[in-house]
């Protein structure tokens, strides 16, 4: 799912501290590149054909067309996000080193564990530059040297060995569920992918962190979302059914407890934030 940031529109840009709360996020990606650097505790984030787990001082960047989730976080999660426009990072990224961070969705991993000293450089710049937000241009002309000195320090880290693939069986489970509306059961889902349905059940929960269900109705609401749009050519029952909710009732207990609010008001207030 293609997801629009509020980032306030005199800014180039945003940074922020994270703290779990609790809610989940949907799979999703959006057109800025985004950096992450965790300050306390671990999570994973899962990717479309891999996984990284990441801990206290772990780096790691999300380019646009990456999907990613972020799963099984630890109590008192933090993180620090940073996120800049296309058009301020293509004015600002001029060197041969600098010149990934273009990129749209590079192969591999992306995330490695910073020293402890660089990690804490790191996060004073951003406190300092997070307290100037109310002052524009100062505040914009920041996020430049705070994306250079992130990188720099990604590129100081040795590469991060947990970054893992999925096991094949997961992995072309899960492409199934994301990809087809049909309505694949776990019996059915086994028997294509070549194992028992408690293996795979179990196999897939452990990697990706949630169960195939809940997986299934996640890739449902992206489906959906796609499909309804502005809502101009479909109603909100027709999305649903297409995207293979069996039935309105069912669409809308799943978006709750996904969104935390039912469809009409996750929507009215999608509209309102742009």
């Amino acid at each position: 799912m293609k997801e629009k940031l509020s980032i306030p529109p005199a800014l180039q840009g945003h940074l922020w501290n994270y703290v779990w709360s609790g809610q989940t996020h949907p799979m999703h990606r959006h057109d800025e590149l985004e950096f992450n650097l965790v300050t306390r505790g671990s999570a994973q984030y899962l990717f479309r054909d891999r996984r990284s787990d990441v801990r206290r001082h772990s780096l790691v960047w999300l380019f646009p067309g990456q999907e990613h989730i972020l799963l099984k976080r630890s109590p008192g999660f933090e993180m620090w996000i940073f996120v800049i426009r296309p058009n301020w990072l293509k004015l600002h990224v001029r060197t041969r080193e600098t010149k990934p961070l273009l990129a749209f969705d590079p192969p591999g991993s992306h995330c490695r564990p910073l020293a402890p000293a660089a990690a804490q450089n790191l996060v004073a710049l951003m406190q300092r530059v997070r307290e100037a937000r109310h002052e524009v241009d100062r505040y914009n002309a920041a996020l430049p040297h705070v994306l250079h000195e992130a990188w720099a320090a990604y590129r100081a880290a040795p590469e991060d060995a947990a970054a893992d693939g999925l096991h094949p069986a997961v992995e072309q489970a899960a492409f199934l569920l994301r990809e087809e509306a049909a309505e694949w059961d776990v019996v059915q889902l086994a028997r294509r992918v070549g194992l028992s349905p408690n293996r795979l059940s179990r196999l897939f929960k452990r990697q990706l962190g949630q169960s195939l269900t809940d997986f299934r109705n996640r890739r449902r609401l992206e489906r959906f979302d796609a499909l309804y749009g502005d809502g101009a050519s479909r109603s909100l029952i027709e999305a649903a059914l297409a995207a293979g909710f069996g039935s309105y009732p069912q669409f809308h207990r799943v978006f709750k407890q996904t969104y935390g609010r039912g469809p009409r008001a996750w929507l009215r207030e999608r509209r309102g934030a742009g």
